[in-house]
């Protein structure tokens, strides 16, 4: 596997569409862990050549204390992707992926790069308790696109606001086509995510109660209920106690409207446990996944 820096992976990512070949691209902030690796183990079944990035994006952090918790291993990272078979990491600081702003971000800090516009989906939840973060994700992905010029970039479903926000973004750009996969999940049901690491046992042990929330959500739906307040309110019965940010479901095709009753159904949670913030979600109809953004 090669490792190398943005400008050498934008050469090598040329070469690869040169000479025809299905490009892949899997964007990571590291910390990998066995939901990213699935990503790629897609990726090389349908692609002929696969590259990852790795970039703590302190665009996308409204908390500097978030983002220097965030944990970092680009070596053990290294390890897992070759042994995933990836073909390339490419990996850098934030003056590497925006070089025409390098005075600048020595003068204005992180003022000086121009954010990309999120769309209407980064509006409320994360958008809300997360101010600039869905700009700061459009930001980057947007220049991670325009280097790597994948066929298809993969995401994971257990972000889910996060997938439409660049879902937007693709059809705006006109690539890459989008493949949002399922999440991955602990056996106590708890989904795999890099800030899992900064959990005590205790709270590893206890945070399967978001996915049990969520369970108890989609039952109530697989009774026959429709109404979105009603959905709601057995999210929260099953989160009494915690510390929650929110809790709520949305039709997944029309994010932004809170209908009173639902077709289809995204239950939604962000909880607090000790210093760690978590997110979740699940598809209460379980209907099919959305269909893969197309330019």
């Amino acid at each position: 596997m090669i490792r190398t820096g943005p400008q050498q992976a934008r050469s090598w990512c040329r070469e690869q569409r040169a000479r025809g070949r299905a490009l892949g691209f899997v964007p990571t902030m590291g910390a990998l862990h066995e939901g990213h690796l699935e990503l790629v183990r897609r990726a090389k079944r349908e692609n002929e050549a696969v590259c990852v990035s790795v970039f703590v994006n302190p665009l996308q952090f409204d908390d500097p204390r978030d983002l220097s918790a965030y944990p970092r291993d680009l070596d053990g990272d290294a390890r897992l992707l070759a042994g995933a078979g990836n073909d390339l990491l490419f990996s850098g600081e934030l003056e590497d992926f925006f070089p025409e702003h390098g005075p600048e971000l020595a003068r204005r800090g992180l003022a000086a790069i121009p954010r990309e516009d999120p769309g209407p989906d980064a509006e409320g939840l994360e958008g809300a308790f997360r101010p600039g973060h869905f700009a700061g994700v459009a930001t980057i992905c947007r220049r991670l696109f325009e280097c790597v010029d994948p066929t298809r970039a993969y995401f994971g479903e257990k972000d889910f606001q996060q997938t439409l926000v660049v879902r937007h973004l693709a059809r705006r750009l006109g690539f890459p086509q989008i493949i949002v996969c399922p999440t991955e999940r602990e056996p106590s049901g708890l989904a795999r995510s890099s800030r899992n690491q900064r959990l005590s046992p205790e709270e590893r042990g206890h945070a399967a109660l978001l996915y049990q929330a969520l369970l108890a959500a989609r039952a109530a739906w697989e009774r026959g209920e429709r109404r979105r307040a009603a959905l709601e309110a057995e999210l929260a019965r099953a989160l009494a106690g915690e510390r929650i940010d929110y809790a709520v479901v949305r039709d997944p095709e029309r994010f932004a409207s809170e209908p009173e009753l639902l077709e289809r159904a995204q239950a939604l949670l962000a909880v607090r446990l000790g210093p760690v913030r978590l997110i979740d979600n699940l598809r209460l109809d379980r209907g099919a996944p959305l269909a893969p953004a197309r330019p």
